[in-house]
């Protein structure tokens, strides 16, 4: 198959492949759509920074007075969730992978009351602001600058990938110089997050939230009308073996079930619960039980925007069943699949590509803003304030100043970006190196009290050494040809019976190229779908990744905990914990002891006596 692959795809003349794409352009109406979104939010920024009377201060700037109100700030948590990959690559994912990533959204299910009853509780009962504080009160400060040192490195890291994705599919469907395009949108999304500070971010997030439910709603709508129906749909991907789920539990295989979902409980956790770019929004809301409300409604909202978003890679691939764009040269990698999908289904319709632009960018440009307002927040009160004498207004100038200078930051790193074959495998990767680790030591805080500051640290460490150390190895295999992903199999054999003009005239109008000499292949490969060599560590699925790493933790720091015992005279507080393990440790709680009990049971007893005397 990647023979034949390749002999198609050389085939296809460069010059007649940009000859069918000039159809596929912008109009007036879908530029005015897209400005439109832009500036909105742009306004919002101006509204929150120069005329809302809310105070300049830090809380404000960063929790909006923790006076937000559950609604929005449920909307703010499925945006900033939904980046531009998310739009861009889940739909790729499961266009050239098949239907398993689903179980990695199912995995909210699980996820939403984890956050709920074990995660969150502990936030609000210490009065936390920045997640990373409970590292510190419930281990020590180098925990807590560990932990945070990894939150800024991946910032650095996955921030330019989140602004680069709709650069991408912008030039796709106008032609524009990519990076003139990140120039210019990374601009407005500094601009009115270091203006407006949260508020600008989550009412931000509102807009762009709508803007995507109603983009990922009409792109289902649309193909799947357009492909002949929902019958249609599932009958091409069954027969194309996309609706094929793996149920076998060799780790190398790229996607399972498995690794789907415990890949999906890691990440959603991780990235809602223990990641400051959303606790912040959540410690924002005035109560738990606001909280709560918010995060209920955050995960029915996102199950059900990556519900659709994943089916819109089944949806594609139904449209191009028997005939690919990428094997006729149309299409040159999977992340550039959606854009040329939604110009051939809502190109001759005024205004929904710009609509569906409007859709990738207003998902990147809240998971962008969310992220430089949180970052901003850590990187102050961490690394600036302990050196510098603290006002309020030179807190938030200095906050601002971080935002501008991450905004610069992700302009240059698209150059980088986009050299990236598949950038869902990219992030995956990427954050395995940490992610697993960060989860691991909260809940090891929360579920493990004998466990002190030396031992989460060395298990942090630890973990995050070895994830490294296999992340780099696996690297170096796919590097050396010991593990290719190639992608499930499609064809060109039917796009002359499928009416699919634009696929087909490009295939009729090429000429060969000269045959390369193929680099040859090592014999025993790991596939996507299979492996004929020996068992290694390196040759694992990157959605094994962040389980992985969580393990890692427990695995070392539980021995360590019987070697460095927790000193006896230190008082445990059991807020510190999540509710149920409080209920298994014989420590009360000072404050109830002192203050709540003496106070409720006299007055209880007194108004029975005076009831009974009565």
């Amino acid at each position: 198959m990647s023979d034949s692959t390749t002999t198609v795809g050389s085939s296809v003349a460069t010059a007649a492949a940009a000859a069918h794409m000039e159809d596929l352009r912008f109009g007036v109406t879908d530029y005015s759509i897209f400005i439109l979104m832009l500036s909105v939010s742009a306004g919002i920024g101006v509204y929150f920074g120069f005329y809302s009377k809310s105070k300049n201060t830090t809380d404000e700037y960063l929790r909006g007075g923790k006076k937000m109100q559950a609604l929005p700030i449920a909307i703010s948590l499925v945006s900033s969730q939904l980046s531009g990959v998310a739009i861009m690559s889940v739909p790729a994912e499961n266009y050239t992978y098949g239907f398993n990533f689903i179980f990695s959204v199912l995995a909210m299910l699980p996820t939403i009351p984890i956050l709920i009853y074990i995660i969150v509780p502990v936030f609000y009962d210490n009065n936390v602001v920045n997640c990373y504080e409970y590292l510190e009160m419930r281990f020590n400060k180098r925990t807590r600058q560990f932990v945070t040192l990894t939150f800024i490195l991946n910032q650095f890291l996955m921030l330019p990938v989140y602004m680069f994705i709709p650069s991408l599919a912008f030039s796709q469907v106008t032609g524009v110089n990519i990076h003139l395009i990140n120039v210019v949108v990374s601009s407005i999304c500094v601009f009115y997050t270091m203006l407006g500070g949260i508020k600008a971010v989550v009412w931000t997030d509102v807009v762009q939230g709508g803007v995507m439910l109603i983009s990922v709603i009409m792109v289902a709508v649309l193909g799947t009308m357009q492909t002949g129906g929902l019958t249609t749909v599932l009958n091409y991907a069954s027969e194309g073996g996309r609706m094929n789920f793996d149920f076998r539990l060799d780790p190398r295989i790229r996607v399972t079930v498995w690794n789907a979902l415990s890949s999906g409980l890691l990440l959603w956790t991780g990235k809602i619960g223990l990641d400051q770019s959303c606790v912040q929004r959540i410690v924002s809301l005035p109560s738990f039980s606001e909280a709560k409300k918010s995060l209920i409604v955050a995960g029915i909202g996102f199950l059900i925007i990556m519900f659709l978003n994943c089916f819109a890679g089944i949806i594609m691939f139904a449209r191009y069943f028997g005939c690919d764009p990428m094997l006729a040269g149309l299409v040159s990698k999977p992340d550039k699949m959606m854009p040329f999908f939604i110009q051939d289904i809502m190109g001759n319709l005024p205004g929904m590509p710009g609509l569906f632009i409007s859709c990738v960018f207003s998902a990147s440009l809240s998971s962008l803003s969310a992220h430089l307002n949180s970052l901003a927040g850590v990187v102050y009160f961490d690394y600036i304030k302990p050196h510098i004498r603290h006002t309020e207004a030179r807190a938030n100038g200095c906050m601002k100043l971080v935002v501008v200078g991450m905004g610069v930051y992700c302009i240059v790193g698209g150059i980088i970006v986009q050299r990236f074959n598949s950038i869902l495998q990219v992030m995956w990767t990427v954050t395995g190196i940490n992610m697993g680790a960060v989860v691991g030591v909260f809940l090891l805080g929360m579920f493990v009290p004998r466990v002190n500051g030396k031992v989460a640290m060395s298990s942090i460490i630890f973990s995050v050494l070895a994830m490294l150390w296999i992340i780099i190895n696996g690297q170096m295999n796919i590097k050396a040809g010991l593990v290719k992903y190639e992608v499930l199999p499609n064809s060109l054999d039917q796009c002359e019976a499928r009416g699919l003009d634009a696929i087909f005239n490009a295939i009729n109008h090429t000429t060969t190229t000269p045959a390369t000499t193929a680099v040859p292949l090592p014999t025993n490969v790991t596939t996507a779908f299979d492996s004929n060599r020996e068992f290694s560590v390196y040759d694992i699925s990157f959605y094994w990744y962040k389980m992985l790493g969580a393990i890692l933790i427990f695995v070392c720091a539980v021995p360590l905990s019987y070697i460095w015992r927790p000193d006896k005279n230190d008082k445990q507080n059991p807020k510190l914990y999540s509710p149920f393990v409080r209920n298994m440790l014989n420590v009360s709680d000072p404050e109830v002891e002192l203050e709540e009990l003496p106070l409720k049971e006299p007055l209880n007893k007194t108004d029975q006596q005076e009831n009974g005397a009565a």
